[in-house]
């Protein structure tokens, strides 16, 4: 009965664009989502076939929709992340921020004073930001105070209050940070002037600023005013210096918003940066929740909307990688060359660097989240069905067709699970023949884990290629196991992974972390291998040497090998020790043989 009533609301849509809301039976808000055309899109959840797990599971909690049409797709996009902020579903992307960033303020009040706060008031204050770094408010701060004297007292500076004597210098103007309008000393129009000054470098336009002491420096000069010259020269020398940390690109490049777009397989990392005169502004790097199957243009189109409100940017151009929807009367560039590409080059830079930092954050601090992402992208990079959580490798080892042995490496939650590693001594292949023993040891695995009734692995890796790969294959159909376990070949040379029945190898980037736990398993399968393989060649070698003794037989050597481990031990014993193991007579006997050797 509810199924029938969710397609007769999907039928009732309208072909309107406007804001979809899912609910539970509970009445829950699941998802918010937005359409250009409402019943096509609604439409698309119930009648095609989802690969998202996540998607699938919404679907069949949805019992009702609602619906807000609107007159333009931009007016869905807006509508729809202020629904999602409001609402925070369970399903969408998690865009809420709860911080206050601070802003620059330049009191509505006579002789304005500049300040930061968190705060903002209507009382037609001008504020600059917000800012997402404090850092950066106060080096603005420093930089004005150091260009100008303002007051930073809250005295009520009225004309009337001025002229008639009410307030004295304070010990800021002997300092000559103020220059005291307090006691009239400084007109008002003095003090504006150096009010839209400051507002200029606010917005990123030093050009008038330094125009206007450069003027000043020069009349000073001509006054023999030397050493108010040489204060002046100071300011602008301070002034280019900010302006040269600032400047990115071509100063022509003004009022324009930047935003680029990192992700793996459980966030987004969305860069945005504001440019004004060729100066970077503003900064800042916002983590997005995945919670569905998100294409990365959704993703950005939220970000953009979200961090345009967020710091009230009247910017009337972006730049973004690829075609987004940004709103009416914004304008969409996607560089490709010059300066507006190495402005976006620069963002993406930005959002890699959080994305890293914030990896390495995870690693310590929630080291499940880590482990869920990496599980989750080798299962997309992989086409696997399920996340390999349970991984196994296996390598051969053999030197000149002499003591062939194999080894089988496990990792679990991509981490080394030591007491599940197994060796094999080969036992039905003669000589080098890397493909049957790998036939041998992959079947002896999976036979043993079957009749013991052990877990399975979720991907077996084969150290080698397409000969190896079909060598395990072989064994795993004995087992009825072909098409239950993954499986994958790994080729040394070029890394090529192999797949069964693929005659065409898969390239993982080289910086992938699925490629990098892929290599982890086969040099953790290498090494275990060789360490196997020289075991044995050290104890065959120390068999030798001792049975060259006479009266020393198998028995004795056995109880040798069990007690000291191995032939320098052996040799280095004192002849009580050996007396304790073997007697008295063989003891000589091998105490006599190591004298000689």
């Amino acid at each position: 009965m509810q199924i029938a009533s969710v397609k007769l609301q999907v039928e009732t849509l309208p072909n309107s664009p406007g804001v979809y809301q899912f609910y539970d039976k509970e009445g829950v808000i699941l998802y918010v989502g937005k359409a250009k055309n409402l019943k096509k899109r609604v439409s698309s959840y119930f009648t095609k076939k989802h690969d998202n797990g996540k998607t699938r599971l919404l679907v069949k909690k949805i019992v009702s929709i609602k619906h807000i049409v609107v007159a333009t797709e931009t007016d869905a996009l807006l509508l729809e992340n202020n629904l999602i902020k409001k609402y925070q579903p369970k399903y969408n992307v998690m865009l809420k921020d709860g911080k206050t960033y601070p802003w620059i303020c330049i009191k509505n009040e006579r002789f304005p004073r500049v300040f930061s706060t968190r705060r903002m008031i209507k009382d037609g204050s001008e504020y600059f930001g917000p800012y997402t770094s404090m850092k950066t408010v106060h080096t603005l701060l420093e930089l004005i105070r150091g260009l100008y004297p303002l007051r930073n007292c809250t005295y009520d500076l009225t004309e009337k209050k001025i002229t008639a004597g009410k307030y004295k210098v304070c010990l800021e103007y002997h300092l000559k940070n103020c220059l005291g309008p307090c006691e009239n000393h400084y007109s008002e129009e003095a003090y504006n002037n150096n009010i839209q000054a400051i507002k200029n470098i606010l917005k990123g336009n030093f050009k008038a600023s330094l125009t206007a002491f450069k003027t000043q420096m020069k009349q000073l000069s001509e006054n023999l005013e030397f050493e108010k010259a040489q204060e002046v020269k100071e300011k602008i020398e301070i002034l280019q210096n900010y302006q040269a940390k600032s400047t990115v690109v071509n100063p022509k490049i003004s009022n324009v918003d930047v935003f680029s777009l990192t992700t793996d397989e459980g966030y987004a990392y969305v860069n945005y940066l504001q440019i004004s005169y060729g100066a970077i502004i503003r900064s800042h790097t916002m983590e997005i929740k995945k919670k569905l199957d998100e294409s990365n243009e959704h993703l950005l189109q939220l970000a953009v909307i979200e961090l345009r409100q967020r710091f009230q940017s009247q910017c009337k151009e972006i730049y973004v990688p690829f075609k987004i929807n940004a709103g009416q009367n914004v304008k969409v560039t996607l560089p490709k060359v010059g300066d507006k590409k190495h402005i976006l080059d620069l963002s993406e830079r930005n959002a890699k660097y959080y994305k890293m930092e914030r990896l390495k954050q995870v690693r310590i601090t929630d080291p499940n989240r880590h482990t869920n992402r990496i599980m989750a992208q080798m299962k997309k990079d992989l086409r696997l069905s399920v996340e390999p959580r349970h991984i196994e490798c296996f390598d051969n080892s053999n030197i000149q067709g002499t003591n062939p042995v194999a080894a089988c490496v496990v990792f679990k939650n991509g981490k080394p699970s030591k007491k599940d590693y197994r060796k094999f001594k080969i036992k039905t292949v003669t000589g080098a023949n890397d493909f049957a023993s790998m036939e041998e040891v992959v079947y002896r695995r999976y036979k043993r884990l079957l009749d013991e009734k052990q877990p399975l692995p979720q991907l077996v890796i084969i150290d080698g290629g397409k000969g190896q790969l079909s060598s395990a294959l072989k064994s795993l159909e004995k087992l009825e196991l072909s098409g239950k376990i993954a499986i994958v070949g790994i080729a040394k040379r070029l890394e090529e992974l192999f797949f069964p029945g693929d005659s065409i190898p898969l390239y993982l980037d080289k910086k992938s972390e699925t490629l990098k736990i892929i290599q982890q398993l086969r040099n953790e399968a290498h090494r275990f291998g060789i360490a196997f393989h020289r075991q044995k060649r050290s104890k065959e070698a120390l068999q030798i040497s001792l049975e060259t003794i006479p009266g020393i037989g198998e028995k004795t050597i056995l109880e040798l090998l069990k007690r000291f481990k191995s032939t320098t031990r052996i040799k280095k014993a004192s002849f009580d020790e050996l007396v304790a193991v073997v007697g008295t007579n063989r003891a000589k006997k091998i105490k006599e043989h190591f004298s000689r050797l």
